[in-house]
């Protein structure tokens, strides 16, 4: 800064000054990559004791896969509870079969690859297969069950997706409604209907989790709607396909699967969805910008909803989603600009005139750390988590508990910390890591419990808001029964 001497400066020469000084170098800074552009995870002293609860069966995708990612034991990525009452466990397997776990024993409720073979498709892409399923708030009266599940090879010849899709498909997804006979029985029989269907450019960021939100009430607008989690094809890093409101993908569609009135005329579209109405958008859309929208979850406190949303370049993100919510991809990588054709692996600095654009940034986010000029998967992925809210651990009580879905490391944030409104990456809530603790106090890691380096892990939930950790190298859930502190 210029010394000012004794002039005295009116507002109005102060601000030529502020303007000839400060705002050039702001617009100069944001030109400068910034490799490293988060600060690490505090090291924690609060760590958890998990308890094994069961090994599911081991399982194979339809064809041998090429890639050893996903040559897993079994590829399980959720476990929640049937909302009936009957304490049971649910569990999808991407590589095909739906579990159902009664008092400790594993039955196989549904299997999506021997049900859509030969057009089912899970051997190439890390979210292909039978990605999710889920029960209709009312399951025990109407016996509503949903699933979404990958197609290939015919598919994309025979059947038409219901939404549109700039570029050409390589996959399909597809979200299926089932109807049991008999909602208590742990295998199901019955029929079902496809309601929605997908497709995607390659074979990465499809449709990965479908869900109802648990802390709306009968006669709550939100009550009963699917929440769906439509990553954007791996077209955001070439194309603006996920700011692009006249397509599903790189959003968070919200439909009534009950309902009746869309396109295809399957399913119902919200009336309080924010574009209902507008001629250049889908009724469908409830948020939109993103990249990877991998796992959401609701604070059954609060009501807030967040998600985990895998990054590209530098930056795994945790958001709170609200209804019209712009996350900013591909102009942004969570708080930071992103460049598709920059050298190398870096993020950019937000200009000053950001808040104009109108972006949703993260409440919580960690970055790659990747090594100087390296710019590919360097084995980070975030995996959406928790709010705990149970009774078990009261150490854990109001912190946000997620991870890395590839080496494992376990995070949590205080959620009273994650708060909106955040302007740059310097008001993202404090971000910590966890331990793992066995009985006599040693310190574990989830590799050590996954015996793999690649963890692949997970998480679920239960009525009671307790936790549960999955991971798919050796297929095994274990129950998070305590929490202690001990000096880091």
């Amino acid at each position: 800064m210029p010394k000012l001497g004794r002039r005295t400066l009116t507002a109005t020469s102060a601000a030529a000054l502020l303007t000839a000084v400060l705002l050039p170098q702001a617009s100069a800074q944001t030109d400068e990559p910034i490799a490293d552009p988060l600060p690490d995870a505090k090291v924690s002293g609060l760590g958890i004791t998990v308890e094994k609860l069961f090994t599911l069966p081991e399982s194979e995708p339809e064809v041998p896969p090429t890639d050893p990612r996903i040559q897993r034991w079994a590829r399980i990525n959720y476990l929640g509870e049937i909302p009936d009452g009957s304490g049971r466990f649910y569990v999808p397997d991407l590589n095909g079969p739906m579990y159902v776990i009664d008092d400790g024993e594993i039955h196989e409720y549904l299997d999506l690859k021997a049900e859509f073979a030969p057009e089912f498709w899970a051997s190439r892409g890390m979210g292909s297969g039978a990605g999710f399923i889920t029960f209709h708030p009312d399951f025990e009266e109407n016996g509503k069950v949903y699933t979404v599940h990958t197609e290939a090879r015919d598919a994309l010849t025979d059947e038409e997706p219901d939404l549109p899709n700039r570029h050409e498909s390589v996959v399909q997804s597809v979200v299926t409604e089932w109807t049991a006979d008999d909602p208590s029985a742990n295998t199901f029989s019955g029929t079902q209907r496809e309601i929605l269907r997908l497709s995607f450019p390659t074979f990465i960021h499809a449709i990965q989790q479908i869900d109802f939100n648990p802390t709306a009430e009968p006669g709550d607008p939100d009550y009963g709607l699917l929440y769906i989690a439509a990553g954007d094809g791996g077209a955001g890093v070439y194309s603006d396909v996920p700011q692009d409101l006249s397509v599903p993908a790189g959003k968070i569609l919200r439909i009534d699967p009950l309902g009746e009135g869309s396109a295809n005329g399957e399913y119902g579209i919200p009336r309080s969805n924010p574009f209902v109405g507008r001629d250049d958008a889908l009724g469908e859309i409830y948020a939109y910008g993103l990249r990877d929208p991998h796992r959401f979850s609701w604070d059954t406190r609060t009501g807030k909803m967040y998600l985990g949303s895998i990054g590209q370049h530098q930056v795994e993100s945790i958001y709170e989603v609200r209804r019209g919510d712009n996350f900013g991809w591909s102009d942004r990588e969570g708080p930071f600009v992103y460049k598709w054709d920059s050298e190398g692996c870096a993020v950019y600095p937000l200009p000053p005139d950001d808040r104009r654009h109108g972006y949703t940034y993260p409440v919580a986010a960690y970055d790659h750390d990747a090594p100087a000029g390296y710019c590919s998967d360097v084995g980070r992925a975030v995996i959406g988590g928790f709010v705990y809210r149970g009774d078990d651990v009261r150490l854990l009580r109001g912190k946000y508990l997620f991870g890395d879905g590839v080496d494992g490391r376990l995070f949590y944030t205080d959620a009273h910390q994650m708060r909106r409104g955040v302007k740059d990456h310097t008001d993202l809530a404090t971000l910590y890591s966890m331990r793992i603790y066995d009985t006599d106090g040693d310190v574990l890691t989830m590799q050590d419990l996954a015996g793999d380096e690649r963890v692949d892990l997970r998480f679920g939930t239960d009525a009671e808001g307790e936790l549960y950790i999955l991971s798919k190298a050796n297929g095994t859930v274990w129950k998070v029964t305590g929490a202690q502190w001990r000096r880091p």
